[in-house]
């Protein structure tokens, strides 16, 4: 237990030289950190919204813009499938499509082919978790009209596909801003908790994260009748949207409900500014297949407008004056920069799947976060000090070596949080102050031993070798429950819960290895060059 050959001290000093050098730049103000050498280390530990000011907002799924959108996917569906495939598959004609409370609703023109159409729909459905439920029911009805049902299996298997899908889209409009460790997790079944530390107005990321971007290239109905429209009224085929912007100042225009080309289709969205007024705008670039449909389009309606639609709203329609061949395409709509910037992040980050709406906010002032900081670092340093006297006190030459694995593990915990870019939070710091008197208990269990084995008469080198081989089993068992109660917690924990045990983890594994290892290899050294008669502890 107390051999420790040349090269098991130097690498134990190395790692030890390399985890306080990781430490440093956290202790140091920025202008110092910059001017490091290329070769020191310069990560830093991130604070969090807490420590650091920033804005904290929840975002809540609008679960029946989900609903519509399972009843659109499937009449979509319901369409492309029982349209059939050229040589494989016969069409097979419908008609009287209805969604009349909650459901899809059609009867089969040719009522020998009704379990043809059932048998193929059946084929687009599919089980909802383990419950072994279908996402969706298919009746027959007057024998010729099959109905389609959503169970609350599938709505709930879709809605947390989509809170999913969702949280990683705004995880990347979030980055996308240069933020700093944006904290981003689902709450519940149908909520998205966003902490952003350092950004204290949370409007502009309001807007980003309540836009959907579901961005949409319609041609516009040009047979419409403006008394109509002001009526409710649109053409067969079209719908009635907004147009905020319409140069003529009707609110509303009707468009063909076909979409030519949707957001899925765009592989980049830049702010730019026009070539012509220097206005703010949006350049996208669609994929290959997008590319092919939009020269196609705009080849066969070359003289007629087209709609270019954001969240089912009209952002402009200009008139297709030539075939537009490259891919590109410019979305203009009274843009500031900030705006033009913020519809680019949100299109090349992709469209949420579901809509969001801010059901809460806060932002906590940076004076705030400081004054955290320095009265959390005032208990950190009062309880580091009273501990290091009481084990001097107590313990004396043992205790100062305690004292020193203590510090070294305080810089450990410092340095391997920068080392893995870690984000500090207040109850983080309250982690950090109990991983002190973990690191000391530790120290006592060891010392104590020692004593009882100095009071059995045992000789100096055989008290300390037994104290620490006896002792080390129950810190070793003591230590792996709370590393277990601490995994726990990160696993199920939220934003602060999560800085909590990260911290504590990082404290039990470095005060186990400085209580165990760094502590006994100053005992050992010391006894070898001194090799005392006696043990004063």
């Amino acid at each position: 237990m107390l051999e420790f050959p040349r090269w098991k001290v130097i690498g134990i000093t190395l790692l030890l030289i390399f985890g306080i050098l990781l430490a440093v730049p956290s202790m140091l103000p920025d202008k110092v950190v910059t001017a490091f050498p290329s070769w020191m280390p310069s990560e830093r530990i991130n604070l969090g919204l807490d420590l650091a000011g920033g804005s904290h907002i929840m975002l809540e799924a609008d679960i029946n813009d989900v609903r519509k959108q399972r009843l659109d996917s499937m009449e979509k569906t319901i369409r492309t499938v029982l349209r059939g495939e050229r040589g494989k598959s016969e069409n097979i004609a419908i008609g009287g499509l209805s969604r009349a409370n909650g459901k899809l609703s059609f009867m089969v023109r040719d009522a020998t082919k009704v379990d043809e159409a059932r048998e193929r729909l059946n084929n687009q459905t599919k089980g909802a978790g383990l419950s072994g439920e279908r996402d969706w029911d298919i009746e027959v009805r007057d024998s010729t009209r099959i109905i389609m049902t959503p169970t609350e299996a599938g709505t709930r298997n879709f809605i947390d596909n989509a809170m999913e899908a969702a949280r990683d889209i705004v995880d990347r409009r979030v980055n996308a801003l240069g933020t700093r460790e944006p904290t981003i997790v689902r709450q519940g079944d149908d909520r998205i908790v966003v902490q952003v530390p350092g950004l204290s107005d949370p409007q502009a990321l309001k807007d980003l994260l309540g836009q959907t971007a579901r961005l949409e290239f319609k041609m516009v109905e040009l047979n419409a009748n403006p008394q109509d429209l002001a009526k409710g009224i649109a053409p067969v085929g079209s719908e009635i949207v907004p147009y905020p912007g319409n140069p003529t100042g009707e609110p509303v225009i009707a468009v063909k409900r076909q979409v030519l080309i949707s957001g899925d289709q765009l592989v980049d969205a830049q702010q730019q500014f026009d070539q012509q007024d220097n206005q703010p705008v949006v350049s996208i670039r669609f994929d290959a297949q997008g590319s092919n449909i939009f020269a196609r389009t705009t080849q066969q309606n070359v003289g007629k407008p087209f709609a270019m639609l954001l969240d089912g709203k009209v952002l402009s329609a200009p008139n297709i004056n030539e075939p537009i061949l490259g891919g590109q395409a410019q979305i203009s709509g009274n843009f500031t920069v900030e705006s033009a910037n913020a519809l680019a992040i949100s299109l090349r980050s992709g469209s949420l799947p579901v809509k969001l709406k801010v059901v809460e906010e806060r932002t906590v002032k940076p004076e705030l976060g400081q004054d955290s900081i320095d009265k959390g670092a005032l208990a950190a340093i009062i309880a580091t000090m009273a501990v290091l006297i009481f084990m001097i006190v107590t313990y004396g030459r043992f205790g100062v070596y305690a004292d020193a694995a203590l510090i070294i593990n305080i810089l450990l915990i410092l340095g391997i949080m920068a080392l893995f870019n870690a984000t500090l939070t207040l109850p983080g710091i309250a982690g950090f102050v109990l991983t002190i008197g973990a690191a000391v208990d530790a120290n006592v269990l060891i010392n104590e031993r020692i004593r009882e084995e100095v009071k059995r008469g045992r000789r100096p080198i055989d008290a300390v070798q037994v104290g620490y081989k006896e002792a080390s089993r129950a810190i070793f068992d003591a230590n792996i429950t709370n590393v277990i109660a601490a995994a726990l917690m990160f696993w199920f924990g939220t934003g602060p819960i999560k800085g909590f045990a990260v911290v504590l983890t990082i404290g039990i594994v470095t005060s186990v290895f400085t209580a165990v290892t760094v502590s006994r290899m100053f005992v050992a050294g010391w006894l070898r060059s001194a090799r005392p008669s006696k043990l004063v502890i």
